[in-house]
């Protein structure tokens, strides 16, 4: 019989599972991800001798197989020098590949057309000298190992899966408090944009929303009362969702989204979508992370996501974004990585996600950016004064300097910042001091995780991009931030 590795899940010795056979392996994808991975592929780094987890990687499975071998080298390196430079290097990797079968098609065959596949990421990470210990294919409720021949152990028909809640790893989890959601597709359905029912009225709303903004955004008076408008509305919003009291759902059943739209409506939706593509005003909104606001802020974010139909699938990275900022701040990571990876989908540039992002999966603490958040409390008001609520007037997370404060266009309203009032700082200069706040901030976090902590979490989460698929340059006047 084929001699199977275990693995240790979890990153001390007093709160480890071991895990024994492909079967178990299997079993845990769900709750070392958090939700159950759909056409994905995932890696997971292993250290030690007794293979603990560490970093997990996923990106979608590749349409063309043409894709493969490219996109298997780039996972490598990512996973494995991504480890390195938080601790130690992987000693091996698991991999998995989830899809499920099309109309007419079997698991079994699904298996064997992923086969080429797992053989590129076996090539991939052996070529870097970390072997591969574990290829598992999981499709139509059974797996199959790419890397165990004994019959007697891996048919080749697969093998069911174990029944939910039925394994010790199910058990540690309840124990622990672990949540699994639904599929990776239910989760993202949860914030993708309206592909029927009220489309054409939301669409008319967005259209006649970006005309109204254009006079406005052409003198800083009007933008400054853009900006308090903007955050006037969510606030009422916010409000209206917090004084409604929140159905719990699973990921696909919708009752609980269904319910929030219906509270916002489709003017209001507008007004908030376009009103976020200012970066300052994104940033302003971005203070409701914690406490009583977190969660119906949350819910907002949500539904405004849902809103970007139609030609404004771009102006979803604003309110994704936030979204998973929010679920990032309430220790919801599996969450948060959905949420910006799909903001990254919608805009591969858009900067605020992508720091996000990557704080998110190297498991920095949130709250090294909820400080600077805090910190800023020069939000101008109508009038041109700092208002004395906390607010920022540029972005948390470090926008490109170049694009910091002088372009503006019809659906991103950005202030004007040539003009400065006595002993106020130029915008240029807060930018760059918030900047490498930030930094330190990051740079702090990492040291005193220590490198024995380094692998513990995500290397690389949900929507992840990767060399030759994210897209370079801007799309008409719209500066990536």
């Amino acid at each position: 019989m084929n001699k199977h590795h275990d693995f240790a899940a979890g990153s001390t010795d007093d709160q480890q599972i071991t895990l024994r056979s492909p079967a178990e392996l299997a079993d845990a994808l769900p709750y070392m991800m958090g939700f159950h991975p759909s056409d994905s592929i995932v890696l997971v780094a292993l250290h030690g001798g007794r293979g603990r987890f560490g970093g997990r990687l996923r990106l979608g499975i590749p349409r063309s197989p043409r894709e493969w071998e490219p996109v298997a080298q780039q996972l490598a390196e990512c996973l494995i020098h991504g480890s390195e430079r938080r601790g130690p290097r992987p000693d091996g990797i698991v991999v998995f590949l989830c899809q499920e079968p099309a109309d007419g098609e079997s698991g079994l065959r699904v298996m064997e057309r992923l086969r080429p596949l797992a053989q590129r990421l076996r090539t991939a990470c052996g070529a870097l000298d970390v072997p591969v210990y574990e290829a598992l294919c999981i499709s139509d409720g059974r797996f199959w190992s790419y890397c165990c021949p004994d019959t007697r152990c891996c048919p080749p028909e697969g093998t069911p899966l174990v029944l939910p809640g039925t394994s010790v790893m199910a058990a540690a989890a309840a124990y622990a408090g672990i949540q699994v959601r639904g599929s990776l597709r239910e989760m993202e359905a949860r914030l993708v944009p309206w592909t029927m029912g009220e489309v054409v009225e939301q669409q008319r709303a967005l259209d006649e929303a970006g005309r109204a903004l254009v006079p406005r955004i052409l003198d800083e008076q009007g933008q400054r009362g853009l900006a308090a408008d903007t955050l006037e509305l969510a606030r009422s919003v916010l409000d209206r969702l917090a004084q409604t009291p929140h159905i719990p759902q699973s990921a696909a059943s919708g009752e609980g989204d269904a319910v929030d739209d219906r509270l916002v409506s489709h003017q209001e939706a507008a007004a908030l979508i376009h009103g976020l593509q200012d970066r300052r005003t994104r940033d302003r909104a971005a203070q409701w992370m914690e406490g009583p606001d977190a969660a119906p802020a949350l819910r907002l974010w949500r539904a405004l996501s849902r809103r970007c139909v139609g030609s404004y699938g771009s102006h979803a990275a604003a309110p994704l974004t936030l979204a998973g900022w929010v679920s990032w701040s309430l220790g919801d990571e599996p969450a948060a990585r959905v949420a910006l990876g799909l903001a990254l989908r919608a805009d591969p540039e858009y900067v605020f996600a992508r720091l996000l992002h990557q704080a998110c999966n190297e498991g920095l603490d949130p709250e090294t950016l909820r400080h600077c958040l805090r910190q800023e409390q020069d939000w101008p008001t109508p009038s041109g004064a700092p208002a004395a609520v906390a607010a920022t007037t540029g972005s948390a997370a470090g926008d490109d300097p170049d694009t910091s404060g002088d372009q503006a266009s019809a659906d991103r309203p950005t202030g004007a910042t040539g003009v400065t009032g006595a002993g106020r700082e130029r915008p240029r200069h807060r930018h760059r001091r918030r900047r490498a706040r930030l930094r330190s901030a990051a740079r702090a976090a990492r040291a005193a995780r220590g490198p024995g902590d380094a692998s513990h979490n995500g290397t690389v989460g949900g929507g992840t991009q990767v060399r030759g698929s994210r897209r370079s340059g801007r799309r008409g006047s719209r500066s990536r931030r």
